[in-house]
């Protein structure tokens, strides 16, 4: 059984890592009155722009409203089919459930764990309007063959890039190969704000206009010479008093607090430190794992940087000599060390049962559902931890 240091360790093996720089930033915030959206939400913005390599970035409360307000500003309504995979969090298919469209599933690579680009095209329809590959764990999915495919189409492409901030694909960062990117900074996710927020990214200006609108109310304000989104304070004269407002249409209220950007900023300047801790981390699991009976460890696609969000491994019950419940069972109840089980597939979901789908229908998808473990991989984990899960999970073979 573990000792209480390291099940301390183990116990906080999701999220980011905070430290003084994170709290000095929260003060100098409330000693402003901490304002929603003001001038570290605009700094943020261009900040993660800059890292992303795209043209603009718009803060929001949190991942699911980056989808969201990216289905909004692409115009998903009733009758349009939107296409992603079952593997993935509830929240990406939502997104466009939510607004009516009809969600078409495709099945995954059973190396990778992403949207599997061979079985994509056949899933293309007149009424589709949009493709939203997730970038799993932390790495990119083969963007090259997604993109050239939903091109030809007339697709466009909306990455759900929640648990791959700092990934990388051909030198290209995630967020920045679709129309939008959308990320999440959960208190689970690789840099957090807080506990809740998230990002947009994109290089349409046009789309960009949408998705400021929808944010926050469609507000646009008017002046004696312009008219322009009310929280745009990029675009505006600083200084200038506007006459009165007015709403485009009627939108949400999904912004970020000066707090939760003002985090951001310093987590943004940490990111690829811990990242780089966790791939370290990961190096160690490969080295430790690799030999293990029944226990295949996460591949990375040629030219991906993977930033591992979390570590899956595959567990074949006859070769390992227990199945996925019983690892999970049995790590937390012999050896004390809790493991995740990310994700079922959401054709098996009731949600999604309701909307025509069961099971059997994506084997590749199903078999990760029956035998897919995430073990703890961040940054915040001691080498000690980290040959403890090794030593347990080989103890564990047929023991």
């Amino acid at each position: 059984m573990a000792t209480p240091a390291l099940q301390h360790d183990l116990a906080i093996q999701f999220g980011s890592e905070y430290g003084p720089e994170e709290e000095a930033a929260v003060l100098e915030v409330l000693h402003n009155n901490a304002p929603t959206s003001g001038q570290e939400c605009i700094e943020f913005e261009r900040e993660f722009a800059a890292y992303c390599g795209t043209r603009h970035a718009r803060a929001v409360s949190n991942g699911t409203a980056a989808l969201f307000v990216s289905m909004v500003a692409l115009g998903i309504k009733p009758g349009d089919r939107v296409i992603t995979t079952p593997m993935t969090w509830i929240a990406t298919a939502a997104a466009p459930a939510t607004l009516g469209a009809t969600i078409d599933f495709v099945d995954i690579d059973p190396a990778t764990y992403n949207l599997d680009p061979r079985q994509l095209e056949a899933a293309i329809t007149p009424e589709t309007k949009a493709i939203i590959p997730v970038h799993l764990y932390g790495q990119v999915c083969d963007m090259g063959a997604i993109l050239e495919i939903a091109g030809r189409h007339g697709v466009a492409v909306v990455e759900d890039a929640a648990q791959a901030v700092g990934a990388e694909y051909q030198g290209r960062k995630s967020g920045s190969f679709g129309v939008t990117g959308c990320f999440s900074f959960h208190e689970q996710k690789n840099m957090s704000t807080l506990g809740e927020g998230g990002m947009i990214t994109t290089d349409d200006d046009a789309l960009f206009e949408r998705i400021m609108l929808y944010r926050s109310h469609c507000t646009r304000a008017y002046g004696k010479e312009t008219k322009y989104c009310q929280f745009d304070r990029e675009q505006r004269p600083m200084g200038k008093q506007f006459w009165w407002q007015d709403f485009d249409d009627v939108g949400y209220n999904f912004r970020m607090t000066d707090i939760q950007a003002a985090v951001g900023r310093v987590q943004l300047k940490k990111l690829d430190g811990l990242n780089a801790r966790r791939a370290a981390n990961a190096a160690r699991l490969d080295a430790g794992l690799a030999d293990v009976p029944g226990i295949t460890c996460p591949t990375t696609l040629a030219g991906c940087k993977h930033t591992y969000h979390l570590y899956p491994i595959m567990i074949d019950p006859e070769q390992y000599g227990r199945d996925k419940t019983d690892f999970i069972y049995d790590m937390l109840h012999e050896r004390g060390i809790k493991v995740g089980a990310h994700y079922n597939p959401l054709n098996w979901s009731t949600a999604f049962k309701n909307r025509g789908y069961g099971e059997g229908q994506f084997p590749n998808a199903e078999r990760v559902g029956r035998q897919l473990v995430t073990l703890p991989v961040g940054p915040r984990l001691t080498a000690e931890a980290l040959d403890y899960l090794i030593e347990s999970i080989r103890e564990l073979c047929r023991g």
